[in-house]
């Protein structure tokens, strides 16, 4: 509800904020048509009392075709299948230029959290998709084996080893899922000494927001994420 990408469109549609569990009375008195949720969310049996019920598996289908089927089952394909060509033909008009800037550096996005750092791949929101995927830029080889190439979208690492995961440039946000201070590892001798912050080429995330990968966000990211990589030269 916060995320800076979209907060203006859900207030301007009257979207409401039911908290992280819902009353029954709430639901039914929204009379939906359609509930989709994540698998493994409690009480989907209560839910498909209301109406029915669609699971997502987060993180197993690439955003065009996650966004496709949303559009199947919303009678929107036409407009998800609009915005997919639209998507594309940004790409194909920045990815050259990104490509000419970044030329063989490696590209990471690391987030402190209570016991070490969260390194996030290619499917996993924080611009991975953009980062990864869409530009094809190279990650730090052990970051490219454990949170890409393993299909697990992100690893978890300690302090001590952060050098082999971190890149010549960096994306970073503390994370968002602890209220552990950042501070610790961003004023760490070891974080200091890295070529990417001797260089200033670390730029930072908003982790209210670019923890997602939905088409709204995507955009959003693909703005600060070429300008960022564009300015590191």
């Amino acid at each position: 509800m916060n995320n800076k990408y979209i907060k203006d469109q859900l207030t301007a549609a009257g979207v409401t904020d039911l908290g992280e569990v819902p009353t029954p009375e709430q639901l039914v008195s929204l009379k939906p048509d359609l509930f989709i949720v994540y698998t493994g969310t409690e009480g989907i049996d209560q839910l498909s009392l209301i109406a029915p019920v669609v699971q997502i598996e987060y993180g197993k289908r690439p955003f065009r075709e996650l966004l496709l089927e949303l559009g199947k089952l919303t009678n929107r394909e036409d407009k998800a299948q609009a915005w997919i060509s639209n998507w594309e033909k940004q790409i194909s008009e920045l990815k050259p230029k990104v490509e000419e800037a970044v030329g063989n550096r490696t590209v990471s996005i690391l987030n402190p959290y209570d016991k070490g750092l969260y390194v996030f791949g290619h499917n996993y929101g924080r611009g991975g998709e953009v980062i990864y995927g869409e530009f094809g830029l190279k990650a730090p080889t052990k970051a490219q084996a454990e949170a890409i190439d393993s299909g697990t979208g992100w690893a978890s690492i300690s302090m001590e080893v952060l050098p082999e995961y971190a890149g010549d440039i960096i994306f970073t946000s503390p994370w968002s899922g602890d209220t552990s201070d950042a501070k610790k590892v961003y004023e760490h001798k070891l974080w200091k000494s890295l070529p990417a912050v001797k260089a200033n080429h670390v730029f930072q995330l908003d982790p209210t927001s670019d923890t997602y990968n939905d088409p709204v966000t995507l955009e959003g990211q693909l703005k600060f994420i070429t300008d960022s990589l564009l300015s590191a030269k």
